[in-house]
């Protein structure tokens, strides 16, 4: 437990205490509140603050961060499910033979479980093990969609326009329509890799569950680098993020780029109705896709957001109503993604879509694993890999925000 120089408490450290985290995160919003309300009837009657005060919502905001992560670390835990017996069984002589491989390196002839590099498919329990903690650590894979591959390119049709159709009188002529328009979306699938290395006293311990064990090492190096390509990834050996597409102002917009709506400040949000720009950027989005929308920013942008009210005076920003919920903007889903950019000229900031339906998760089925015990002796290391793409399945449903003047 830490305090800040205002007395606030917060309880980083917490172990899996959720309950109280919530009520201390509840606790410091309604502290953020009265702070900012002061400091907003400051700038109404003599039209700045005072910088004790900037200073402390500050330090509010990073504690209201510090309670989230937290809450999130404690909720990640407590959700992570049972290897044995809680789930659908592996067949137990190949959990066995698995566990022996990774231990002492020792191959039996199965043919479920054999890789032609003489490597070992992870159990199907494992396997769901990492996938399910990605979701939970990873904010795009766990709004966007996922499909489960075979192959290591998954293409879509997708129809761009639909046929054209017209009223016609009950006797006249009935002319030949133009046909629907028709694109491929390809999203081939990149391996993506960790190499835990642990010595061989410590795999030879009965007491280590080898499937977790590579599940927990596995597990924050995969969500890390998935999340930074899902974002800004150049689809250079890795998925093509959604800031990778090519922008244009929303008036323009047209099939293959993303749409943005400025903010008409380089850098910064408007100086006078700061909120209003960020109405058009809702409604920028069509009715269908707004449904299901959900920001996208980095702490930091979501900060500058606690403090926006509305005409009646309500803040825009709600924090989560239970300890698993997500924080809400303007009646819509706020998810934290760390790779979003900061607030900064001409920078993409915030996004606000559908990502279900905007952007595309590719996973190919299979985590595999290669134990190596002679490469860096005394540690055995293990050549984890999975294959996953990712791409942008409609651009129609994804709208960003361009601090830039226009």
């Amino acid at each position: 437990m830490t305090t800040t120089s205002d007395g606030l408490e917060t309880k980083a450290g917490a172990q899996g205490d959720i309950a109280a985290l919530f009520a201390e995160f509840s606790t410091a919003f309604e502290e953020f509140k009265a702070t900012n309300d002061q400091r907003l009837g400051e700038l109404e009657k003599r039209g700045s603050a005072d910088g004790l005060l900037e200073g402390k919502l500050d330090r509010l905001n990073a504690v209201l961060d510090t309670n989230k992560a937290a809450m999130d670390r404690a909720l990640i835990e407590r959700a992570r499910p049972q290897l044995d017996g809680k789930g659908m069984p592996v067949d137990g002589e190949y959990k066995q033979a698995f566990a022996s491989y990774v231990k002492r390196g020792e191959e039996k002839a199965l043919s479920v479980g054999v890789n032609a590099d003489g490597g070992y498919v992870v159990p199907p329990e494992t396997e769901t093990e990492i996938t399910r903690l990605m979701t939970a650590v990873s904010p795009i894979r766990a709004i966007a969609g996922v499909r489960q591959v075979s192959g290591s390119v998954y293409k879509r049709p997708i129809s761009v326009t639909g046929p054209a159709v017209g009223w016609v009188g009950e006797t006249a002529a009935r002319p030949i329509t133009g046909s629907q328009t028709l694109a491929e979306l390809s999203y081939p699938t990149m391996e993506l890799y960790a190499m835990p290395a642990a010595t061989s006293a410590f795999l030879e311990d009965a007491a280590v569950d080898v499937g977790q064990w590579i599940a927990d090492e596995v597990n924050a190096a995969f969500a890390a680098q998935e999340t930074t390509a899902f974002v800004s990834g150049d689809g250079v050996n890795k998925p093509t993020g959604f800031l990778d597409a090519t922008t244009v102002a929303e008036a323009s917009w047209s099939w293959g780029n993303l749409g943005y709506v400025a903010t008409g400040s380089a850098g910064a949000l408007p100086t006078a109705n700061a909120s209003d720009v960020l109405i058009d950027l809702v409604y920028a989005l069509k009715a269908g896709y707004r449904q299901n929308a959900s920001w996208v920013m980095n702490r930091k942008v979501q900060g500058t957001l606690r403090k926006l009210k509305d005409a009646d005076g309500n803040y825009l920003w709600q924090p989560a109503a239970t300890a698993d919920g997500k924080a809400r903007f303007m009646g819509f889903d706020l998810v934290e993604a760390e790779d979003m950019p900061d607030i900064a000229a001409n920078a993409l900031s915030i996004a606000f879509g559908d990502f279900r339906r905007g952007y595309l998760i590719v996973d190919r089925q299979g985590v595999s694993v290669l134990r190596d015990p002679f490469s860096a002796k005394p540690y055995v290391l293990f050549y984890t890999t999975k294959r996953v793409g990712g791409g942008i399945a409609d651009y129609d449903a994804i709208k960003l925000l361009k601090f830039a003047a226009s």
